[in-house]
């Protein structure tokens, strides 16, 4: 599994319904927070490996009703204080 972030730009006054249907719709939605700034929230997936990120995005998130654009950051390592798997214990 890996995680991906995906910032989400939503028609004005409609990022909490978004958030709640995101929540509803997509199984592999870990968390999402609202924001400030560019973007009206921030969304964490964990998806398999081997899974088409842009495919997802772009048929899981984007096709959410109201929202307007998307910027995703794909993940590398995770730094914790605990190992764990699939992250990298800090030294």
């Amino acid at each position: 599994m890996r995680a991906v972030f995906v910032m989400i730009k939503c028609e004005l006054g409609k990022a909490y319904q978004v958030a709640e249907r995101a929540v509803e719709e997509i199984e592999q939605i870990s968390e999402i927070y609202s924001t400030s700034g560019s973007y009206d929230l921030l969304a964490k997936f964990y998806v398999d490996d081997g899974t088409d990120v842009g495919r997802f995005v772009t048929e899981k998130v984007q096709t959410l009703p109201d929202v307007k654009d998307t910027f995703t950051l794909i993940t590398f390592n995770a730094f914790t204080p605990d190992k764990n798997p699939g992250g990298t214990r800090i030294a």
